[in-house]
């Protein structure tokens, strides 16, 4: 490999880590910018709007990387998490399921993105993750409530959807935003990627 091969690999990849970190710090931001409006039992935060922007700017790959690295630095024990929270009993939190949806939000979305790459296509793929998130989210809460944690009286299936009503018109909001602004921000990232 030549010395200017050498020299782009690696300025590739220590900007592909600064992208996966700074994806992890807005993440960290967007977890606890609001997280101390609680209705139900769901925090209203920025966390799903930062993964679709992940998926869209860096990839289905690299999105998908930093929201892994995200929920690690969670898992570890740092209060990233919503409501400053952390640590590995994180896991048994009726509302972990939505961490662990961004992940897979980031990547279908990159990947939606990425097969049509345009504005209409980013909107659909946002929303699209914007569904993810709630589809899993909501049924981790579901069973976590039923299976493992102190369940509120009366609580339902039915009970746990309608919780997420109250923040789903600012998801949809927000998806449709990610999308107009990730397909204009996606070509200035790669611009100056290279």
């Amino acid at each position: 490999m030549s010395t200017t091969a050498a020299r782009t690999t690696n300025h590739s990849r220590t900007l592909q880590m600064v992208q996966i970190a700074m994806f992890a710090v807005l993440m960290m931001i967007g977890a606890n910018i609001s997280s101390f409006l609680v209705i139900g039992g769901v925090p209203i935060t920025l966390q799903t709007f930062f993964a679709i922007l992940a998926g869209i700017v860096l990839g289905s790959r690299t999105g998908a990387v930093a929201m892994l690295f995200y929920a690690f630095i969670g898992l570890v024990g740092l209060p990233v998490f919503s409501q400053f929270s952390g640590g590995i009993d994180s896991l048994a939190m009726p509302t972990f399921g939505f961490i662990l949806s961004y992940p897979i939000v980031a990547y279908v979305v990159g990947e939606i993105a990425r097969k049509f790459p345009t504005t209409k296509g980013f909107v659909i793929a946002a929303l699209v993750g914007t569904a993810l998130n709630y589809v899993i989210g909501t049924n981790w809460m579901y069973a976590a409530y039923k299976l493992w944690f102190a369940a509120p009286s009366g609580f339902t299936y039915k009970m746990a959807w309608a919780w997420m009503v109250v923040p789903m018109p600012k998801d949809i909001i927000l998806a449709v935003f990610a999308g107009v602004f990730g397909y204009r921000l996606k070509p200035i990232v790669q611009k100056y990627g290279k």
